[in-house]
């Protein structure tokens, strides 16, 4: 049984180069700190419509926004309840669009997948051939943009567009770990619901999830008898065309620091962003290959974690340890089957070339390579 270790308060502060989450700049935790209001005041209409309309503006989209108190995992839920109403098939590539699939198959829906091994990328040809054979009709595909696990970034807009050749299908994309530093064209691309976690590539402490949603979208789940209560599609928006709130109590501090960041992101604009993250790709898988090797499959690689084959067998734990320990800098073992066999860096949010630099220095350093 799991006993209590007490919160001391005194630890080092570290440097995160994880998945998620990542590095939150110093004024967006402080705007936290605000004294609390309720959440049914007119000060919160005041910032709740601000973060939904500049997430928008960020994001080019006309679609409608949901910002919920939740992980991005509540998304998962949602859209499948909102969309699935009997089928779905699944492109899995990794731990995380496995596990979206098993979690439509845990709500009563009927899944295929459409598997590939651990590293390799689903393909658009794939999708259409998968889509032509079916005979009954899907409700949906469900698809992760950036397979966390083993840095693939899935063709999303190429396999948005085959999707898009059946009008009854929708197109429900998980990008909880790289939307804000890749950029995509949501509606470009048919993508009916697409989503994230905020502690990603947003840059903003934990706790909040963000979908957009399609008009079709919307208007199927009112029409559905499965919806989801808390994420539901029509609940949310509905409310917020009325009062301009949340249907539910939302976690007012992280809201505020929601609206300071996107203030930072709306600054440096998407084109921006997305430019300073694929440098930060690009230099970290020359480095990976340069002393190791990458994972994902070669012209699939992500833009925001790069999964690093550990073609050296160098002790990832030891090392990940003595880098944490000597350089206050953290980054991510393998995940799941692969643990030893890779490591990761999380190169998103905040982080810059120069940034990511003094971590791969420091591993040089510590692994001795």
């Amino acid at each position: 049984m799991t006993k209590k270790q007490e919160y001391t308060d005194d630890y080092p502060d570290k440097r995160l180069y994880l998945p998620g989450p990542t590095e939150v700049r110093e004024d967006v935790i402080e705007e936290m700190a605000q004294p609390m209001f309720g959440h049914r005041m007119d000060r919160m209409t005041d910032l709740y419509t601000t973060i939904v309309e500049d997430t928008k503006t960020f994001l080019d989209t006309d679609d409608d926004v949901i910002v919920l108190s939740a992980s991005g995992t509540e998304f998962w839920e949602a859209t499948t309840l909102n969309l699935v109403d009997d089928r779905a098939l699944a492109l899995t590539c990794g731990s995380f669009s496995e596990r979206q699939a098993n979690v439509a198959e845990r709500l009563g829906k009927d899944v295929d997948r459409l598997e590939h091994e651990w590293g390799e990328a689903v393909k658009p040809d794939e999708v259409r051939e998968a889509l032509e054979a079916d005979e009954e009709g899907y409700d949906a595909v469900l698809a992760v943009m950036n397979e966390t696990s083993t840095g693939v970034r899935n063709p999303i807009e190429e396999i948005g567009d085959v999707v898009k050749e059946y009008p009854d299908t929708f197109f429900v994309v998980d990008a909880i770990s790289c939307l804000g530093g890749d950029y995509i064209d949501i509606e470009g691309h048919g993508i009916d619901a697409i989503f994230t976690s905020t502690q990603k590539a947003f840059g903003m402490p934990p706790g909040l999830a963000v979908c957009t949603v399609s008009e079709a979208a919307y208007e199927h789940e009112v029409d559905s008898d499965s919806a989801s209560w808390y994420g539901g599609f029509q609940r949310c928006l509905d409310y917020y065309d009325r009062k301009g709130q949340t249907h539910s109590t939302p976690a007012i501090p992280l809201m505020l620091a929601y609206r300071k960041q996107m203030q930072h992101m709306l600054a440096e604009g998407h084109a921006a962003r997305d430019d300073r993250h694929r440098q930060m790709a690009e230099y970290t898988r020359e480095w990976a290959k340069e002393h190791f090797d990458t994972f994902a499959e070669e012209g699939y690689e992500s833009q925001t974690v790069t999964c690093i084959e550990n073609t050296q067998g160098i002790d990832v734990a030891a090392t990940i340890e003595q880098v944490s320990e000597e350089y206050d800098f953290v980054f991510s073992n393998g995940y799941g089957d692969i643990g030893e066999e890779t490591f990761r860096i999380g190169h998103m949010g905040e982080h810059t070339l120069e940034t990511i630099k003094e971590l791969t220095d420091a591993i040089e350093d510590v692994a001795d390579l």
